[in-house]
């Protein structure tokens, strides 16, 4: 069913993918990111975050911040850090985070299948954001970040990519800053692309795991260019777009938690009394954090005290594959009713922490300030593919995937 394509990448120089491959564009801040690059001429950041060099009055979406982009990439690719490879390829990208390997094929994926529903998500987007990466991608004329997708492993797939990865040597071996290792192999054997493509022709979807603003846009970008080339004929480059594909039984999923600034106007008793309603609440005696350690179960942060929090019975509908979510336990029946927060995606009394960040980073934003802090249980894979499959999208803020895949190491020109 979906149909995955080989490119010609332009990938850099072994020995500068340390210096050049840098964070996704949307996990750091313009400061963090200037910081970050203050030594590193080659820092891929100089593309998926140019305004770090430009003037700092200049707004992130100004045109000449997506100006800047293509002539840093441009200045890349002349002076040789990046070099394009002759041939079509598929290339495998591993990457092992405290022990835990994630393998993915990269690879480029029809903006046709997006169109069809062949590649599922389970996000809306944001306009202005949607319109930013729309605006990268036409300036640069290229996919320089990966959409992270998954699909339901596959025994033949995982052979393939199993022998090559023993078999051959890799192009890239490097740890990045944050400890986390990232492999890189290349398929050049024209027989073995042609297995993977036929094996992912067999395959129902494709389903988005991260990255639903760059797949928008990528589709976008393709019908702006199909409306200018009025001849094209479907085979060209801006018809596909840039992916990393990954088998499910590889990904992890962390807690995505959240932080709010007050309790709307009620007093830490009435608040415990209101939300008792719906859950069961007790105190968590224990030293350190309250993790959660299985579904409908909640950590609450409040006053110097962790809280066990349990939806209760009759609180969430178990067949609906949105409602019965953790997310969706706590936004319906404690962040809307008592917390007045209605639309998180856009309240600025709430705030949103990767699991990444660890449980202290929670306890720290509530003695900072803010006032009580949430902590969930992680959602699985097969409730992401389960509401994608049903046509469903997820409340903001549901997952939080690591490791998160680095730019700059594969760029598709369009």
């Amino acid at each position: 069913m979906p149909v995955i394509k080989p490119f010609k990448a332009f990938r850099p120089e072994p020995d500068l993918v340390t210096k050049v491959a840098s964070p996704p564009y949307d996990v750091l801040n313009s400061e963090e990111a200037r910081q970050l690059v203050k030594d590193n001429p080659y820092s891929f950041l100089h593309v998926n975050k140019a305004e770090i060099d430009l003037d700092s009055s200049v707004d992130h979406y100004d045109q000449r911040v997506y100006e800047k982009a293509s002539e840093n990439l441009n200045k890349f690719i002349k002076e040789r850090v990046y070099l394009q490879d002759e041939e079509e390829k598929i290339y495998i990208y591993r990457q092992i985070m405290k022990g835990r390997a994630q393998t993915g094929l990269v690879v480029c994926v029809s903006i046709d299948d997006y169109l069809k529903g062949k590649i599922k998500k389970h996000e809306n987007t944001r306009e202005d954001k949607e319109k930013d990466r729309i605006n990268h991608i036409d300036f640069t004329n290229a996919n320089t970040g990966p959409v992270f997708l998954t699909y339901k492993a596959k025994d033949e797939i995982k052979q393939i990519v199993n022998s090559r990865t023993k078999e051959e040597n890799p192009v890239y071996d490097f740890t990045s800053e944050d400890g986390i290792t990232h492999t890189c192999w290349v398929i050049d054997d024209k027989s073995i692309i042609q297995q993977l493509i036929k094996s992912f022709a067999e395959i129902d979807y494709l389903y988005i795991a991260d990255g639903h603003h760059r797949a928008a846009a990528a589709t976008k970008v393709g019908l702006k260019r199909r409306g200018e080339f009025k001849d094209y004929t479907g085979k060209e480059e801006f018809n596909y777009s840039l992916s990393v594909l990954f088998p499910h039984d590889e990904l992890y999923i962390m807690d995505y938690n959240r932080v709010v600034a007050d309790l709307a106007g009620n007093s830490e008793k009435e608040f415990i009394q209101k939300i008792s309603k719906k859950f069961t609440v007790g105190k968590y005696d224990e030293e350190g954090p309250y993790r959660p350690e299985a579904k409908y179960t909640f950590g609450m942060y409040l006053d110097n005290c962790w809280y066990k929090l349990t939806a209760k019975p009759g609180t969430f509908d178990e067949d609906n594959v949105v409602s019965s979510l953790d997310v969706s336990i706590l936004q319906n029946n404690l962040l809307t009713p008592v917390l007045e927060i209605k639309d998180p995606r856009t309240d600025q009394r709430i705030e949103f922490v990767g699991g990444i960040r660890g449980l202290e980073e929670l306890e720290k934003r509530v003695k900072e300030g803010m006032k009580v802090a949430f902590s969930l249980y992680p959602t699985s894979i097969g409730e992401l593919m389960k509401v994608a499959d049903a046509e469903k999208l997820m409340p903001p803020k549901s997952t939080w995937f690591e490791p998160k895949l680095r730019s700059g190491i594969f760029i598709h020109k369009l």
